[in-house]
């Protein structure tokens, strides 16, 4: 009678589990609890953050999808979650879009701080936090038997030197916390254009282009919300694709800048714009061409803050190209390239014309030729004029006289 009465008891209780999980993809043996730290995953993408809760325990909780919404905003439907019963468990997905993030309640906080890059220089860098929180709402009556879910989450975006993801979780009783990182690298691209019109692209010839040629750079933020700006902080150059290569020439780094080197904007809007003349590196003496990788290291800054992020000149050294520096590894650099240049040829646009104890002129196979056939002809002409005049004078020397008597007949 009693294992009849244990047998009743779970068959009763698995009934009531399976009626409680009835239509969502939830096991009773795992989600008869309430939520946890790991309930709650969140990924800080360029464009939105999206939030994923386990809603298992929040139907254990006695809670259903509707109840759940951000920062307390239960009477708006477009700061609810939607149900996914698609995977296992079933889940509730929050997207918050970075471009209207304030529209639920969610809160943005710049933070600045000075310190020391990578490259051992002061800095100021900002970090872009964006927080919030999901919970459910609060009974009107003075006692309620069911716990109150919260669930807090952040993204953190390092608007310079982007970091690698870390993520920070605490949870007590029904509270998950969550925070995670993101990067905003996807949307930076390094772009080379012929003219200062910035429309067509920089079209390099198979040999390369001459010496002295200005190229135009534009560092662009694209699919990113418009509240941040491109602030160019450091663009180099190396004779490799390594951004961290030893060997590298700067166009300019805060106030320093190279003499060929024109910044046209920079701070002012999503685009970082400037031009420079194409050179060559020394190490490349040896070939007919040479190699130029062009780097840059830029921040992502408010447009109210930009003016305040732009360099205080005087306060920073221009390093030499032989000069070792840190690595840059963990940044994040925007590379473009290669340029490739050529060195035979004297550049035909109106830039500074080189200097008069530059390189020899250097004559090619067919002039070569040219050159030796008319030598050969010249010193062949002038044997012939010298054979000719020797000849004539042979024949103009007068006769030897005769020995013998004088014969009277030829008187």
């Amino acid at each position: 009678m009693e294992h009849l009465c244990v047998i009743l008891m779970l068959i009763s209780k698995t009934l009531i589990v399976k009626a409680q999980f009835n239509g969502f993809n939830c096991d009773g043996n795992f989600h008869s609890r309430f939520p946890a730290e790991r309930d709650i995953s969140i990924y800080c993408g360029v464009q939105t953050i999206t939030l994923k809760i386990n809603f298992c325990p929040v139907l254990y909780s006695g809670y259903t999808d509707t109840d759940l919404a951000l920062n307390g905003r239960h009477g708006d439907a477009h700061c609810r979650g939607f149900i996914n019963n698609n995977t296992f468990p079933t889940v509730v997905l929050f997207s918050i879009s970075l471009s209207t993030l304030e529209a639920c309640g969610n809160s943005l906080v710049v933070s600045t701080a000075q310190g020391a890059n990578a490259y051992g220089n002061l800095s100021l860098v900002q970090i872009g936090n964006i927080a919030g929180y999901i919970d459910t709402p609060d009974p009107p009556t003075v006692i309620s038997y069911l716990p109150g879910l919260l669930y807090k989450f952040s993204c953190s975006y390092p608007l310079e030197y982007l970091v690698n993801n870390s993520q920070l979780a605490s949870s007590a009783a029904a509270i998950s916390v969550k925070d995670s990182n993101g990067t905003f690298v996807s949307t930076l691209s390094l772009l080379l254009y012929n003219d200062s019109t910035y429309v067509q692209n920089l079209a390099i010839p198979m040999a390369g282009l001459t010496l002295k040629t200005r190229v135009f750079a534009a560092v662009k933020a694209t699919n990113l919300d418009r509240r941040w700006n491109v602030l160019m902080d450091y663009c180099y150059t190396t004779p490799s694709g390594n951004p961290s290569d030893e060997l590298r020439y700067d166009l300019f780094f805060g106030c320093d800048k190279d003499p060929q080197t024109t910044v046209f904007e920079n701070g002012k809007s999503q685009m970082g714009r400037f031009s420079f003349e194409v050179f060559r590196f020394v190490k490349h003496k040896n070939q007919k061409m040479s190699t130029v990788f062009l780097h840059c290291v830029t921040k992502l800054c408010r447009a109210d803050d930009c003016p305040m992020l732009l360099p205080i000149c005087g306060m920073r050294k221009k390093r030499d190209v032989s000069e070792t520096t840190g690595t840059a590894s963990d940044n994040a650099v925007i590379t473009a390239g290669p340029i490739i240049t050529r060195s035979d040829e004297t550049p035909t646009n109106n830039s500074q014309l080189a200097q008069l104890n530059g390189p020899q002129f250097k004559m090619n196979s067919v002039t070569s030729t040219l050159i030796s056939a008319i030598t050969i002809l010249g010193i062949m002409s002038m044997c012939f004029f010298i054979l000719c005049l020797t000849l004539l004078r042979g024949k103009r020397t007068p006769p030897t006289s005769l020995s013998g008597a004088h014969n009277p007949a030829f008187s």
